[in-house]
């Protein structure tokens, strides 16, 4: 199993860089990033009113219910890793959306940030878009503070385990969603598969470690060959900002 001092050790230097520890945003995502100096180069990201019709036609689609149209709104990269079927399955999990007020529109070099309040038949939910220079969607991030970390971890791994990698993505931080784009996380989840057999269940969710700034949970996962740790790791909004696989999982106990 991971060694405990190189646990601690992570993320004690997570806690001294805090968020210097992330590589730096790009495009949209950088909301508290000022706008880089003029080059001489158009922007690719759409102009604010564009931005805005983009942001409502992807929530139209998304009150209709209509699957096939809401694949054809995601971005090449997020298709890569999603299917009509796939997308249909997510949005039968999901409350219904009732209406919303987009609150914000910051335009990036490439892509545009969008933020919204959803009224849901479950209550209000506050959303992140990022929306690329075609109007489609590159990204999404709910704000679920309010939600214990645990339950976060587990709909992060529920999500990333049933093969729904952009619904994983999206409890990733911004910063987080550009260093492992939707592609590399399914990467490293089959990556992992390849070492410990088919997931199986989650066994037990425990946080191990907690800060004002960060919070560290331990989900012990059983998969067909063995059981093991991850480590996933949380900023005080409840953004996942590390997730850390074994690269050298605990063999199977021997039989009793």
């Amino acid at each position: 199993m991971p060694r405990p001092q190189s646990r601690r050790a992570l993320i004690g230097l997570m806690l001294l860089l805090g968020s210097q520890a992330l590589l730096a945003p790009r495009g949209a995502w950088a909301q508290a990033t000022p706008a880089p100096a003029a080059t001489g180069q158009p922007s690719a990201a759409l102009s604010e009113a564009q931005a805005r019709a983009a942001a409502e036609r992807i929530l139209a689609t998304i009150r209709s219910g209509d699957a096939q149209a809401r694949f054809e709104q995601f971005s090449p990269a997020l298709q890569s890793v999603s299917s009509p079927s796939m997308v249909a399955a997510t949005m039968k999990t999901q409350p219904k959306l009732l209406r919303w007020a987009i609150r914000g529109i910051q335009p990036g070099f490439d892509s545009s940030t969008v933020e919204a309040t959803l009224f849901t038949s479950a209550g209000e939910r506050d959303l992140l878009m990022v929306i690329d220079g075609q109007g489609r969607i590159d990204g999404y991030h709910f704000n679920v503070t309010d939600q214990p970390a645990e339950q976060v971890v587990r709909d992060f791994i529920t999500a990333l385990s049933s093969g729904h990698f952009i619904s994983a993505s999206s409890f990733l931080a911004p910063q987080m969603q550009e260093q492992i784009p939707q592609a590399q996380l399914q990467q490293k989840w089959l990556n992992l598969q390849r070492i410990t057999g088919n997931f199986v269940r989650v066994k037990r969710i425990n946080r191990a470690e907690s800060t004002p700034e960060m919070r560290l949970v331990i989900v012990n996962t059983e998969f067909n060959r063995l059981t093991d740790n991850l480590f996933v790791t949380l900023d005080s909004e409840n953004r996942i900002i590390g997730v850390d696989f074994p690269t050298d999982p605990a063999p199977p106990s021997p039989p009793r």
